[in-house]
């Protein structure tokens, strides 16, 4: 087995960009299993100037498809729907643009081919959606369909690659008419709780709760100072769907993912399932390095598997949860402000030795 990465510029760079007010999160490393680091950084609340720690509650944007992905193959192997059901037959959506070909496979590997709310690979933003509709409406997952059932598809079920944030929803709604309860009291009781995410939940931007860090941006003058700050609170709904806005602390980040692999979630076969690749996204010409979809999970691959990861992205907050197969390295850090968390990222990823 190799030895744990040296993480001195890890750390250093950290404690730069912190220092120069351009970092605010809290990151969490364990090797085989063993805390190798743990720190945060910055504020939580820029108001108050109240400091982040180990157990502030982050937005997680997009790392909250992973809890979808796990709650819709637990009704899969209780055979509430199978991975090869058509979503537009189970959900009743004859006469929108998704093809009734479109099964939860597709969807939980971005392979549908349906429109996005906002097409990211696309460069369109989506606060953007919310700009003539005010974002406070938005708080049941039903809500957003009419941003993406009528638009034109990508190309046909299972015939590209392409982000989508839609298709998670759509599978969200799979979970509600299974189960017959919201999606997120079904993930808090059958994914956070059985993880022992003790931290983690669905926390509305308009109701005070503790320790849950405040997403802002930095506002910047024309020499790229930063003057001032802008909250998130208009950017995006005021409470978390199956898409995106779950809350977690980097402990809580560790722990699903111990949780996972250790097949306390799922069974055998698709635990398996979940930590492996299916759908090819992006390769390289002339290289065998690739980057490509498992059940939520992107995964990167020059002949086996460098790393298995999920991240988030929106404004005012981002996140990663990344896992290096070959070394038993496990990476969680969660920050304030939608570019706050990739520059640490790259220095950790230039540490671990490849192979």
């Amino acid at each position: 087995m190799t030895a744990p990465p040296d993480l001195a510029a890890f750390q250093a760079r950290l404690a730069r960009l912190a220092a120069d007010d351009r970092f605010s999160g809290a990151v969490t490393a364990t090797s085989r299993g063993e805390q190798i680091f743990a720190a945060a950084y910055g504020y939580a609340n820029r108001a108050w100037q109240a400091p982040c720690r180990l157990d502030t509650r982050f937005d997680t944007a997009s790392i909250t498809k992973l809890f979808t992905a796990v709650a819709t193959l637990q009704l899969v192997e209780r055979g509430e729907f199978d991975l090869g059901t058509s979503a537009v037959d189970y959900l009743e959506l004859a006469g929108t643009t998704i093809s009734p070909a479109v099964t939860p496979y597709h969807l939980l590997t971005h392979t549908s081919g349906i429109a996005d709310d906002a097409d990211e690979e696309a460069g369109e933003r989506y606060e953007d959606l919310f700009v003539a509709e005010p974002s406070y409406s938005f708080t049941e997952t039903a809500d957003q369909l009419p941003h993406f059932v009528t638009k034109p598809p990508n190309f046909p079920p299972g015939q590209g690659c392409r982000y989508c944030n839609g298709g998670y929803l759509l599978l969200g709604l799979m979970i509600e008419r299974a189960t017959q309860a919201p999606y997120r009291d079904y993930v808090c009781a059958n994914v956070f709780g059985p993880a022992g995410m003790t931290r983690s939940g669905f926390f509305r931007m308009d109701v005070v709760e503790p320790d849950v860090a405040e997403g802002v941006e930095p506002i910047l003058s024309a020499d790229q100072r930063i003057i001032g700050w802008r909250r998130n609170i208009y950017s995006y709904p005021p409470i978390g769907d199956p898409a995106g806005g779950a809350h977690a602390t980097v402990g809580d980040l560790l722990a699903f993912h111990r949780a996972l692999a250790a097949g306390q979630l799922l069974g055998p076969e698709l635990t398996r399932a979940m930590l492996a690749p299916h759908e090819v996204h992006t390769r390289k010409p002339g290289l065998t390095r690739m980057t490509g979809y498992g059940f939520a999970f992107k995964l990167t691959a020059d002949g086996r598997i460098r790393s298995c990861e999920k991240d988030g992205v929106n404004v005012g907050t981002s996140g990663l949860l990344r896992h290096y197969p070959d070394h038993d390295l496990t990476l969680a850090i969660l920050g304030v402000g939608e570019d706050s968390v990739w520059e640490p990222v790259a220095t950790f990823d230039a540490a671990v030795p490849i192979g």
